[in-house]
């Protein structure tokens, strides 16, 4: 089994979700969207290949609006809906997550204020996404497509949705201490002193932590894999979720 990874800027990585993805049997082919050279200048030219290539797509968060809507992101949509039409499954993280939404006839939107640090969640689908902590680090939230399920959400943006076979996020169960300390040493700092976060305090707690959060995103993508990509559980009755955004 192949899985497509959207990884969409040189600082990023698959970190604990390509992990056990790996040790789910998936063998990972990663594409860069956005080289390290044009980071500040990301309206780059990108070939995204054929849905059908891959069993598994897997899209990472991003610096940068899906609401940018510039080439690449508007080739991504198109990728990430081609293989949700053709029940392939897809798992999207932050910025992947709400390219996701955006793609299945969705929106997004700025969110009421940027999300960076730890959040609990309340959550619908505790046997699909539980209540963590998860980290958060976002300024944009998605609209839910039509046919969608909320699963989970706190008081800024809707953090779950289910449709079909395909599965977003809003928080990032990937995240590794040294992923967040590069976000930061590239132009987070500036973000965190904004909304009066301490990046080193921030980066010693994921550290101090890390056993427990690699084990939640164990959890959640043994989640996706055995019941939303293996069952389309987003095609079953409604289970109590809601399908409109609370936040």
């Amino acid at each position: 089994m192949r899985a497509l990874v959207i990884v969409h800027d040189h600082l990023s990585t698959a970190g604990h979700v390509g992990e056990r993805l790996a040790e789910r049997g998936y063998e990972l082919d990663e594409l860069l969207v956005v080289p390290a050279d044009r980071y500040t200048t990301p309206d780059v030219e990108v070939s995204f290949p054929a849905a059908g290539n891959h069993d598994l797509i897997l899209t990472l968060g991003a610096p940068w609006s899906v609401a940018r809507r510039n080439a690449w992101i508007e080739a991504e949509l198109a990728l990430l809906r081609s293989a949700h039409e053709a029940g392939i499954p897809v798992l999207g993280i932050c910025f992947g997550g709400q390219a996701l939404a955006t793609a299945l006839g969705g929106d997004v939107e700025a969110a009421p204020r940027f999300e960076l640090g730890w959040s609990g969640l309340t959550t619908d689908a505790p046997h699909l996404v539980g209540p963590g902590p998860w980290f958060q680090f976002h300024g944009d939230r998605w609209l839910l497509p039509p046919g969608a399920r909320e699963l989970a959400r706190n008081d800024v943006a809707s953090q779950a949705f289910v449709c079909g076979r395909s599965w977003g996020v809003q928080f990032h169960p990937e995240l590794t201490p040294e992923v967040l300390q590069a976000w930061f040493d590239e132009d987070g700092e500036a973000i965190a002193a904004e909304v009066g976060a301490d990046p080193a305090q921030l980066v010693a707690e994921l550290r101090a932590d890390l056993p427990a959060v690699r084990e939640r995103a164990r959890t959640l993508v043994d989640a996706f894999l055995d019941q939303v990509a293996d069952r389309g559980a987003g095609e079953g009755p409604n289970d109590g979720t809601r399908s409109h955004m609370s936040a």
